[in-house]
C-alpha cells in the first residue's frame, strides 16, 4: 500500500510538472506571435489552451492582413546584406509592435512580408476595426521610417497592405520535426492577392470587410475600385482602397439605414 501511494504521488508530481512544462512552452511560443495580454488570456482558457497545443484543426472567423515592403528588391541591390538585415529588423519590429498594440496575431514573417490575424485564436467582435486601425497606423509610422531610410541610406521604400475577412482554418501545420501554428484558406489567399495589388501607401480590402465596418457605423473614406478578377476564381470580387493620405474616421457613428 505504501509503495502504491508513493507511485501515485510520483505520477501526480510528474503530471503536474508536465502541465507546467507545456504551459511554459505555450507561453513562450505565443508571446512571439501575440501581445502579452492576449497570451495571458489564452493561458487562462483551459479549453483554448488544449486546442492550441493539439494537432487538431479549428475553424474560425477572422480578419487577415498582409503587409508587404515595396522597394525591397532595389534595397537589396543597392545595399550589402549586412546593411539590409538591420533595416528589415526595424521594419518587422515596427509592424509587430503595432500589431500587438491592437491585439492582433503574427502568423507568418518571411522575406519582406508579414501575415497577421485578428479574431483568431481569440474571438474579437471588433476584429475588422482593429485590423484597419492597425493598418492605418502601419502606413503612418512606416512613412516616418521610410524617410529615415532615405536620409540614412538614400533608398526609397513603401508599404502595401491587403485585408480580407472570412472563415479560416487554424492549426499546427508542419511535420514531426517542425510545426507552426498558422491559418490557411481562401480568405488568406485573397488577402495575400490584395496585398500584391496594393501600391505603396495603400490599403486594399474586400467587400466582406467593408460590410463589417458599415455594420458598426465605421467610415474610413474608402474608394470603390473595379472588381478584381483572381486566377482560379469564377467571379470577380469587389474591392476598396484607402490611401495613406486619406483621413480615416475610425470612431463608431450612426449606422446607415
Amino acid at each position: 500500500m505504501r509503495a502504491g501511494a508513493v507511485r501515485r504521488k510520483t505520477a501526480a508530481a510528474q503530471l503536474e510538472a508536465e502541465i507546467r512544462r507545456r504551459e511554459e512552452i505555450l507561453r513562450q511560443t505565443f508571446r512571439r506571435y501575440v501581445s502579452p495580454k492576449v497570451a495571458d488570456k489564452i493561458l487562462e482558457d483551459a479549453q483554448l489552451r488544449d486546442t492550441l497545443l493539439s494537432t487538431a484543426d479549428a475553424r474560425a472567423h477572422a480578419v487577415v492582413l498582409f503587409a508587404d515592403l515595396r522597394g525591397f528588391t532595389s534595397m537589396s541591390e543597392q545595399l550589402e546584406a549586412p546593411r539590409v538585415v538591420p533595416l528589415l529588423n526595424e521594419y518587422f519590429s515596427l509592424l509587430t509592435e503595432i500589431t500587438f498594440r491592437h491585439e492582433g496575431t503574427v502568423f507568418h514573417m518571411a522575406g519582406d512580408c508579414l501575415m497577421l490575424g485578428f479574431g483568431v485564436p481569440l474571438e474579437q467582435p471588433d476584429s475588422a476595426q482593429r485590423a484597419v486601425r492597425a493598418a492605418s497606423e502601419m502606413l503612418e509610422r512606416f512613412a516616418e521610417l521610410a524617410r529615415s531610410w532615405q536620409e540614412r541610406h538614400h533608398i526609397e521604400a513603401g508599404l502595401g497592405i491587403g485585408i480580407n475577412e472570412g472563415d479560416v482554418v487554424a492549426g499546427n501545420i508542419g511535420s514531426s520535426a517542425y510545426m507552426s501554428y498558422t491559418i490557411i484558406g481562401d480568405t488568406v489567399n485573397i488577402a495575400a492577392r490584395l496585398c500584391q495589388r496594393a501600391r505603396a501607401g495603400e490599403i486594399l480590402f474586400s467587400s466582406t470587410l467593408k460590410r463589417s465596418l458599415d455594420a458598426h457605423g465605421v467610415d474610413i473614406g474608402a474608394t470603390a475600385l473595379p472588381p478584381l478578377r483572381l486566377r482560379g476564381r469564377s467571379h470577380p470580387i469587389d474591392i476598396y482602397c484607402v490611401a495613406r493620405m486619406t483621413r480615416m474616421q475610425l470612431t463608431e457613428g450612426p449606422i446607415a439605414a
